[in-house]
């Protein structure tokens, strides 16, 4: 498999490597996300001494001293057992005794510590002694390329990233691995001798989310419907059993951080934190919440928006994570009928194109375009110094005000703001009277309540395009398709 796409990644990590000086990258990512792979096929073959070794979930300090003592031996002792340590400062020592008695002067050496919370295990002083060592040594040694590595993302920033103690500012580098875009997802693909069109990739990534390894057993000649069915709902396919193994691999207490993921799911408009905060009381106990709320966001399930210029009503959050949404909307209420036994009558491909199926789509497609802002940008030209920001007004009860939701706006430096409206449909989507109207109707309650001077554009984001009215030539200034998220 060849290495798709990562271009900044790979950029990052030839600068690491290049340098002619010790460096400290941490690197992070969601689960099955790519973050092993980048770095084996980044170092594995290079001109160095590449030292790997993987942390074992629930493993005990003994079991991941043991396999860290024994991967020394066979990297630097050619494959000979070596003495066990007791502790972690003990082990880092044996690490640096082996590189300064069997690597050359100017041989550079790559430590990857891979699932790196994992190793951490409760009062086990591996991070202190990591301190220790880097402080004392290895930050002196120009030869040493050392990569925390981990899914935690909360763990990484909190514990490497933003340590407070002896590692603080301490990384040199640091990388968050996201999942592929569209363009990457199709390069993916064609790599597997997989050739869909847009509009195929484009269903297969509300369900995938573009994590790399929920592609692999995607099979050739076989529609997106075909291969969902396949993946997602037969008795211990892939994403079927994926959801809980997922979440325990990123947090304690996985159960907390799902609860929230439900109460945000449910409104697909997006919700604020105060509410979440007052249905999640009893979930978190202890008060976490707002913690929680971050360390999902860091880990790229939710996203949260300042609401445009009301940043006293505080954050509220939407569910971006297309995985999470389709197990929660379509795998888990029939998840009980398909642990009896496997589903065999062609079940999501009765589904599409249902009532359900669009509405489905419709909120996936808006998570696809929230993580293609750069492309959109491209498209209409608009700066990179544009605020991209989502905007919503919600009348307090009783009100005979008007609410009205943006789904995504660029408030720009040249004195004007660009609202966007996205929409999914299988045909050029159609402007009618009404639709004009309530559009209208929305960018009246913004400036209203935006009191906003600026001149406005309006935008759609339609997948298949629009069709040319009356009303689509007088309200849409520009317009941005499924091809347009490609680029």
């Amino acid at each position: 498999m060849n290495l798709i796409g990562r271009y900044e990644e790979k950029a990052i990590l030839d600068d690491f490597f290049k340098s002619d000086r010790p460096e400290f990258l941490a690197i992070y990512g969601r689960r099955r996300i790519g973050k092993t792979f980048l770095i084996k096929q980044t170092f594995g073959e290079s001109d160095c001494i590449f030292f790997n070794v993987t942390g074992i979930q629930n493993g005990s300090k003994d079991t991941q001293i043991k396999l860290f003592i024994n991967e020394i031996g066979k990297v630097f002792y050619q494959g000979a057992e070596i003495k066990e340590r007791d502790n972690w400062i003990d082990t880092f020592d044996a690490l640096s005794d082996a590189i300064e008695k069997n690597v050359l002067k100017d041989k550079k050496i790559v430590l990857f510590f891979d699932e790196f919370p994992w190793m951490a295990t409760h009062r086990s002083g591996l991070l202190q002694a990591l301190e220790h060592r880097w402080n004392h040594s290895w930050s002196n040694d120009k030869r040493i390329k050392l990569i925390i590595c981990g899914s935690s993302a909360s763990w990484i920033i909190n514990k490497i990233i933003n340590n407070k103690g002896g590692l603080h500012n301490r990384i040199t580098r640091k990388i968050h691995l996201m999942p592929f875009n569209l363009k990457d997802t199709a390069e993916f693909l064609a790599n597997m001798k997989i050739n869909l069109d847009h509009k195929q990739v484009a269903e297969l990534y509300m369900t995938t989310g573009g994590v790399p390894y929920y592609l692999l057993p995607v099979e050739k000649n076989q529609s997106a419907t075909q291969l969902i069915d396949k993946l997602a709902f037969q008795q211990n396919c892939l994403l079927f059993n994926e959801f809980d193994n997922l979440f325990s691999s990123l947090f304690e207490n996985s159960s907390n951080y799902i609860e929230l993921l439900r109460i945000i799911a449910k409104s697909h408009t997006g919700i604020g934190q105060e509410e979440i905060t007052s249905q999640s009381d009893e979930i978190s106990r202890g008060g976490r919440t707002i913690d929680r709320l971050q360390e999902l966001e860091d880990a790229g399930f939710i996203i949260s928006f300042m609401p445009h210029t009301h940043k006293k009503r505080g954050k509220y959050y939407r569910l971006i994570d297309e995985y999470t949404l389709f197990y929660l909307d379509w795998i888990e209420p029939v998840k009980n009928t398909l642990q009896k036994k496997s589903l065999e009558s062609r079940y999501w491909q009765e589904k599409h194109n249902t009532p359900t199926w669009y509405n489905w789509a419709g909120y996936a497609f808006e998570s696809i375009c929230y993580k293609h802002i750069n492309q959109i940008r491209k498209k209409l030209n608009i700066s990179p110094s544009a605020i991209a920001n989502g905007w919503r007004y919600v009348p307090v009860a009783k009100s005979k005000d008007k609410g009205a939701q943006i789904d995504l706006l660029f408030d720009r430096d040249d004195d004007a703001i660009t609202i966007c409206e996205i929409k999914y449909t299988n045909e050029p989507f159609s402007i009618t009277k009404d639709y004009a109207e309530n559009i209208k109707n929305k960018i009246a309650v913004f400036k209203e309540r935006t009191r906003s001077k600026k001149q406005i554009f309006f935008v759609m984001i339609s997948a298949n395009g629009i069709k040319d009215t009356i009303y689509s030539e007088e309200l849409v200034q520009g317009i941005i398709t499924l091809e347009d998220l490609f680029a």
